[in-house]
């Protein structure tokens, strides 16, 4: 009977893909909408095995077009509650104890419910500490496994007579159904909040509910009680006197950690697993759905937002080699021509200027087209990063996910001793000429806002970098800045103060020269403007920093009693002399203006 239910429900929605291709109408992004919005609605009205694959395909941009993408973001899990007696029951026959013996007081009725069990509010009677007691659904697991059961000899039909599709079914179904068991097991969900908890709540401003293990069992789990606001309620959270993109920034902050640095992530961060606590702390809920990030995949990925930033298409295509995009037989070469053609069309200015759901449709259109074959890893990451953004633009439509992340990146810059990831973020900070000081005067605006950010602690590393055998590139950079900075802060000052001169001293001073005493172009100029107009307010930035003081100096000072600091010293002096000589030659020798016509 559930066989039929579900093929005849399925069945239906397919022929009418079938139909849409015959009538040449399924290239049609309406009419693909259109068909995503029922596929949301027969998949709720399967039940929660349905709703968890729904969500499921939600991350999974190379199977699913990204008219379904959206859509099937927003199914949510709900079912109506079962009935108290039988989550009381549940309680007292798991844990083995009659449930006033347990809890001096507990919520008559669920303060939340999902596809998977509900959740009710108490009071344990040995201590009289508020909790949060969530119950299993009664039958869930038998329902769920009967379904993937049915679902995965559907897998064995496809494999075996569908060739349109490339994707192994069986493979796909059984990555849904390992995830959905993971959830339904509560103890290993109290494990995953206590390594959380071990791994990401040493930051005060992150909070993770401790588990209570002699509540909790498979089907039963009992953690502390965390008062908060759902991330998405703005005027709650104001009216608690905080700001909502402060706590997206935490987040975040955080979630680039989760990836990047230890590789374990929450999974499923939508608004209602993230709490907003009085006290301004980012509280994190339900750990059912974990993933975990392969260490060689966390250099790959910021090898690939290097590429990115630097617009290397070809690098950026081989990169899917290194993340287990591709197979390595598979030819990337015309996959290149794609991801130009989108970065390109959406690329004004930098990367950082654009959002990251721009980011991830437009990737998503391509890994469709193309044989990729995602990580489960990566398209939770994709989706993780875009549910913050989503909270950001709510309540601040110009936010920017990529510039708020650049302060990590630099943290990461200053402390890991991979050598690689070393130079690639070098190259993804500073590579870019003309948005060098941009990003490096964003590090310092989004820094002031990370209440550890101390700019004399963060000087001395990147010194210790400098003028380390590894910095060689760093150093070339760095000679390079500090010549043009020098030359930009010298001419900017002479050509304000020419500008400020009295007009009957003009052309005495300009030798007649109506363009001026300085033989640069209008576009050199206002560059050369531009550039030390940033730099002056970056120095602003340091000293009106609430942890800036004279002893900032005192790191330089210590280093540069050192030889290798002497020797990078005079590479930069050298550099400076020659540069600014060469100007001075240049205004010497240019060609004075020609009369004018007719003048005397």
């Amino acid at each position: 009977m559930r066989a039929a239910e579900v093929l005849s429900k399925l069945g239906a929605f397919g022929l009418k893909l079938l139909l849409d291709q015959q009538r040449g109408e399924s290239s049609s992004s309406a009419k693909r909408r259109a068909r995503a919005v029922e596929l949301r609605t027969v998949l709720t009205r399967l039940g929660p095995t349905f709703v968890k694959i729904g969500q499921g395909l939600s991350t999974r941009p190379d199977l699913c077009p990204t008219e379904y993408l959206e859509e099937l973001s927003e199914l949510q899990d709900s079912l109506p509650t079962f009935p108290d007696e039988e989550a009381f029951a549940c309680v007292e026959r798991e844990l083995g104890f009659p449930l006033d013996s347990m809890y001096s007081a507990m919520s008559p009725s669920p303060i939340a419910a999902a596809s998977l069990g509900q959740v009710y509010k108490a009071r344990l009677k040995y201590s009289e500490q508020l909790v949060a007691v969530k119950v299993q659904r009664p039958g869930i697991e038998d329902a769920i496994g009967r379904d993937f059961y049915l679902l995965r000899g559907l897998g064995f039909l496809i494999n075996k007579y569908v060739d349109i599709i490339t994707t192994d079914a069986v493979a796909l179904i059984d990555e849904f159904a390992r995830r959905v068991f993971q959830e339904l097991n509560y103890v290993q969900e109290g494990q995953n909040a206590r390594r959380f908890k071990k791994l990401y709540a040493d930051k005060q401003d992150i909070l993770v509910p401790d588990i209570f293990w002699d509540y909790t069992s498979a089907k039963v789990l009992t953690m502390e009680w965390i008062e908060g606001v759902k991330l998405n309620q703005q005027a709650a959270i104001e009216g608690q006197g905080l700001k909502v993109l402060d706590l997206v920034n935490i987040g975040i902050q955080c979630s680039l950690r989760q990836l990047l640095e230890y590789g374990y992530f929450h999974a499923d961060p939508h608004p209602g697993n993230i709490l907003a606590t009085p006290e301004g702390k980012l509280a994190f809920l339900d750990f059912g759905m974990m993933s975990e990030t392969p260490e060689d995949a966390r250099v790959a990925i910021i090898g690939h937002v290097v590429h990115m930033v630097n617009r290397d298409y070809e690098a950026m295509a081989r990169d899917y080699y290194a993340l287990d995009f591709l197979k390595p037989e598979v030819d990337v070469s015309p996959i290149v021509p794609a991801l130009k053609n989108f970065f390109d069309d959406a690329l004004d200015s930098t990367v950082s200027e654009l959002n990251f759901k721009t980011i991830v449709d437009g990737l998503g259109a391509v890994l469709y087209q193309y044989p990729f074959n995602v990580p489960a890893y990566y398209a939770l990451i994709l989706r993780s990063l875009t549910v913050l953004e989503g909270l950001a633009l709510y309540a601040d439509p110009n936010f920017k996910v990529l510039a708020a992340s650049y302060p990590y990146f630099a943290k990461r810059l200053l402390t890991d001793p991979n050598p690689y990831l070393r130079d690639a973020l070098i190259e993804l900070l500073f590579k870019d000429e003309k948005f060098r000081w941009n990003r490096l005067e964003n590090l310092l605006v989004q820094g002031r806002q990370d209440r550890e950010f101390v700019a004399k602690d963060a000087l001395q590393p990147v010194l210790k970098l400098l003028l380390g055998p590894d910095g060689e590139n760093l150093r070339v950079l760095v000679v390079k800045e500090a010549v043009r900075v020098t030359e930009a802060i010298t001419f900017g000052t002479l050509i304000d103060s020419y500008n400020a001169a009295p007009e009957f001293l003009k052309p005495l001073i300009s030798n007649g020269n109506p363009a001026g005493p300085f033989k640069i172009s209008d576009v050199e100029r206002e560059q050369m403007l531009e550039l030390r107009d940033t730099v002056l307010r970056i120095w602003g930035l340091l000293r009106s920093s609430d942890t800036f003081d004279p002893s900032l100096l005192q790191p330089i000072v210590q280093v540069l009693q050192e030889r290798e600091a002497r020797v990078f010293g005079s590479r930069i002096a050298g550099g400076v002399s020659q540069r600014l000589a060469a100007r001075l030659l240049q205004q010497l020798l240019r060609i004075p203006p020609a009369p004018v016509p007719g003048s005397s």
